[in-house]
């Protein structure tokens, strides 16, 4: 088995990781089910420092993006809970509509990281999240 330096940009060899898969697939498949899958390579993989990287990271992902929807949720309800008891028709259509369009903006951010990573680790390469990939280095 061969591990790999995961620094920024690092390019990974196309040895095999201890899921039986080479460890790019096994990087690019720790991102398909975000920390389900991430969890998982991280269980499996205890040597390859690719694989593990891109499972701990997938799995920061994963729950900065829960946690991005949960707050959009939270204040959601409140500026609608505020606008409905208050009668503010025109002001709850407005930022209903900019609340809206935020959640859109965050999936498909969400979504473009997640297929941008996927790809990337698929082609052996590493990609650091600034903030995020502190995280994902402590769990590796």
């Amino acid at each position: 088995m061969s591990t790999t330096d995961v620094t920024d940009g690092a390019v990974a060899s196309t040895h095999s990781s201890e899921s039986g898969l080479d460890e790019n697939v096994a990087g690019a498949l720790s991102y398909l089910l975000g920390a389900i899958t991430g969890v998982i390579f991280l269980v499996i993989e205890k040597e390859n420092a690719f694989v593990r990287y891109h499972a701990a990271q997938s799995v920061v992902l994963s729950v900065a993006a829960f946690l991005v929807y949960v707050v959009l949720s939270v204040i959601s309800t409140v500026i609608t809970a505020v606008l409905f008891a208050g009668g503010g028709s025109l002001l709850f259509g407005l930022l209903s509509l900019l609340m809206t369009l935020l959640w859109l903006a965050v999936t498909l951010v969400a979504f473009g990281a997640w297929i941008y990573l996927m790809f990337r680790a698929y082609r052996g390469e590493t990609v650091r999240i600034p903030v995020l990939a502190g995280f994902a280095d402590r769990i590796a």
